[in-house]
């Protein structure tokens, strides 16, 4: 990790260093290039651009990071690595994606699945020994779980598995995976990282060299390579993820607080709230508790959609992350009908505070008419 304060390592580091070269990491749109002793081709040889984001996102996390084309493109890779047979964990509540395409592998008979609480810390542990694969995600998404990585983490596990930890709620701001014993911490670059619902990207870091050279290998015969101008948004974003995301926890903080205790509202998730039932574990593990919030509206589904459909300042629309805040139901996505049928994510943004809470209160009151 950089000896620089985070805040300053977003600012300062994946900028070119010889003098007369611009001071941003330009664009460059190319394919290949003219053979010698340097780049080839892209694919291969990587590009200015990604490996600015990757310097970036790897010293925040103490690490090596390589981008990928999305979020999933970098999941899918570390389930590529998986041998015939494997058998893999993942959480009850986690992105929508993963879970499909650990099915997925089930279906074709690649690997078996195991699916615990994010909470049942000694169920992890058991289930460690016989692991090819952890995935953890925490918090979780929706639900805003709080896993014991560290506890975890450090399970007695069966030789060459991966333990991996989606970090993307956390950011690398508020969590380091690696510094908690886990040997991937993956990020959708397309949330925090790019902050402007502008862009798709993923990224995985790991502190092991030869992990690294597989990863990066699945990732160059997969093709799941980022973008020129996505990696220069991305590293554009991450330039301001410090400034966005304390005046998003803020506002979050505060309208989690207030959510709690309004009439409309049946419950409300978030772990800074004392009566969060991981409070503790997510004030000693996280350096701030984010800006995501998931709560149930009364009446039911219908009433959760009407709360959607007039929200004016708060965008009706999925992801999160964003400068905007945006909500949406997500027992309505096809595959979540397991979630409470009212349960909304709110991911909150950097508008002002105020104007967020009576947007927010006129939406839930009008379900209450």
């Amino acid at each position: 990790m950089t000896k620089l304060d985070p805040r300053s390592w977003l600012v300062s580091a994946g900028r070119p260093e010889q003098a007369g070269e611009p001071l941003n990491t330009p664009i460059v749109p190319a394919s290949n290039f003219v053979l010698g002793d340097g780049r080839v081709y892209t694919r291969d040889s990587g590009a200015p651009g990604w490996e600015a984001l990757e310097e970036i996102v790897g010293g925040l996390e103490g690490g090596q990071a390589l981008a990928f084309s999305s979020g999933m493109a970098a999941v899918a890779a570390v389930f590529d690595r998986l041998a015939h047979g494997a058998h893999v964990v993942i959480p009850d509540d986690c992105y929508h994606g993963v879970s499909v395409l650990a099915q997925a592998g089930v279906e074709k008979g690649a690997w078996t699945l195991q699916r615990l609480d994010v909470e049942d810390t000694e169920g992890w542990q058991a289930a460690a020994s016989g692991a090819d694969l952890l995935w953890l995600e925490s918090p979780s998404n929706p639900l805003l779980k709080i896993a014991d990585l560290a506890t975890v983490c450090e399970a007695s596990r069966k030789p060459g598995s991966l333990c991996v930890v989606d970090n993307t709620f956390a950011t690398p701001l508020n969590q380091r995976p690696l510094a908690l014993g886990a040997d991937i911490s993956m990020h959708s670059a397309t949330k925090f990282i790019g902050g402007h619902s502008d862009l798709l990207g993923g990224l995985l870091v790991t502190r092991s060299p030869d992990l690294l050279a597989d990863l990066r290998l699945s990732r160059t015969l997969g093709g799941a390579t980022p973008g020129a101008l996505e990696a220069f948004l991305a590293v554009r974003g991450l330039r301001t993820l410090a400034l966005r995301l304390e005046r998003a926890e803020d506002n979050a903080a505060r309208l989690a607080d207030w959510l709690e205790r309004h009439p409309r509202v049946e419950k409300t998730r978030y772990p800074g709230l004392a009566s969060h039932p991981s409070h503790e574990l997510a004030r000693s593990q996280l350096k701030g508790f984010g800006s995501m919030i998931s709560f149930d509206v009364s009446g039911g589904a219908e009433a959760a959609d009407a709360v959607c459909r007039a929200v004016r300042l708060v965008r009706h629309a999925t992801s999160l992350g964003s400068v905007e805040s945006t909500m949406e139901r997500r027992a309505a996505v096809p595959g979540q009908e397991h979630l409470p049928p009212s349960l909304l994510r709110l991911s909150v943004g950097v508008e002002a505070f105020e104007d967020l809470q009576q947007d927010l209160d006129q939406a839930l009151r009008q379900t209450g008419r």
